[in-house]
């Protein structure tokens, strides 16, 4: 019988489900993915995406079913905005959008490309307008007003990004973005922690402080400075917010975003919230962004990880032998058809064992030897993956079994 914690595709904790658990929840009746991989993305030390490059993650992104897309930013660089008007040409689904500091100019070429909405993005805590832009604070309130108020009457949906507003003084904070929400214009309005340093257990706090000042969509943007954007992200929209910026596998300025497939695969397993991603996409987008942005994520990173299913625990194997693939949910949370990964593979290395070693000579067609040899050859792979400081390959297998049984 399938259950919301465990399904034919994954199996998760029950705890989750609990009422004592969801009780407090309040998930919106809709939530959307904002992909900013070809902005903040593309913002990562050493990431250059080409006009091509953006359109072709752009149609990916779209046939996974990704509901907005922020394109870029026009004034980076005539490229950049050429790039968001063919994106927008192809009309391939999700809502367009552009980004742009708070400035008239900024927002024109936004809106002369065609997009469907803009980020308007201005500082929000003291410090940093006063250190880092050097600007007196009134000019970060009026300029917010002028640009925003201005993306209005050009007809585009916009969505106001307060920089830092995580390490804004609290009142300063609500004051801006009272003050832009009143005499300037939001669509909706972005909780942004810059810098990845709020706290999950801070995120529902700050959300309603926020509601009880303005009376907008909330939209999420966490940075993952200490790993936990993908965990921010859903708890802000647990306390209402309705969309969430997010990036391809954490690409981003730094340590990156919250990452689309984690935020849409918990989302999906532990909270029953079906986004209508296809998340069989979820590992080829990844390692289409990877190939163009020229860059590799840890081979174990969550869901996309190119080593994530290959097992070299002996005790990992012996599980995976008896349990076969009709109950592999015994040894992992999901499927590897939920996400578009390969089937596990057990892999021979340091930490390898009998049943690891039986695996591969049946594999390979190769006569199990007796029980005295089967652990010799066990302890010769052992011994060869120390000191290849690395898994052993078909052709070094063969050769310790026949060093062994002398076959």
């Amino acid at each position: 019988m399938s259950t919301p914690w465990k399904t034919d595709r994954w199996f998760v904790s029950p705890w989750n489900f609990a009422p004592e658990v969801t009780a407090g929840l309040a998930f919106p009746r809709s939530i959307a993915i904002h992909d900013i991989t070809l902005r903040d993305g593309e913002q990562q030390a050493g990431v250059e995406f080409t006009r091509d490059d953006k359109l072709r993650i752009a149609e990916k992104l779209a046939e996974a079913g990704v509901h907005r897309i922020e394109a870029g930013m026009p004034a980076v660089s005539p490229e950049d905005e050429r790039a968001i008007r063919d994106i927008v040409k192809r009309d391939l689904g999700p809502k367009i959008f552009a980004f742009s500091r708070c400035m008239k100019e900024d927002v024109k070429r936004a809106a002369d490309c065609g997009v469907d909405g803009v980020v308007v993005e201005i500082p929000s805590s003291e410090h940093i307008i006063q250190h880092a832009y050097r600007w007196p604070l009134e000019k970060a309130v009026e300029l917010s007003i002028e640009a925003t108020r201005y993306a209005h009457e050009c007809g585009l949906y916009t969505v106001f990004f307060p920089i830092d507003a995580t390490r804004a003084e609290l009142g300063w904070f609500l004051d801006l973005i009272g003050r832009v929400a009143d005499e300037g214009h939001m669509d909706a309005l972005v909780v942004v922690d810059t810098f990845g340093g709020c706290s999950p257990h801070a995120i529902p706090y700050l959300v309603r402080k926020i509601r009880e000042r303005v009376n907008k969509p909330l939209e999420t943007h966490f940075h993952d400075d200490f790993g936990l954007a993908a965990a921010n992200t859903i708890l802000a929209l647990a306390a209402g917010a309705e969309v969430a910026h997010t990036t391809v596998s954490s690409t981003g300025e730094r340590a990156g975003n919250a990452a689309y497939e984690e935020v849409v695969l918990a989302l999906l397993t532990m909270y029953g919230i079906d986004l209508g991603i296809k998340t069989e996409k979820l590992c080829e987008v990844s390692r289409l962004v990877q190939r163009l942005a020229g860059i590799r994520v840890r081979p174990n990173r969550p869901i996309v990880g190119e080593a994530l299913l290959q097992i070299e625990s002996g005790i990992i194997t012996t599980w995976l032998k008896n349990c076969g693939y009709e109950h592999f949910l015994e040894l992992c949370p999901f499927r590897w058809e939920l996400v578009g990964q390969s089937p596990a593979v057990s892999v021979l290395g340091k930490s390898s064992g009998l049943d690891s070693v039986r695996l591969w000579l049946k594999d390979l067609g190769l006569e199990c030897p007796d029980d005295r040899k089967l652990e010799l050859i066990v302890q010769r792979v052992k011994a060869k993956s120390l000191e290849k400081k690395g898994l052993l390959n078909a052709e070094e297998f063969r050769a310790v079994v026949a060093e062994v049984t002398g076959a």
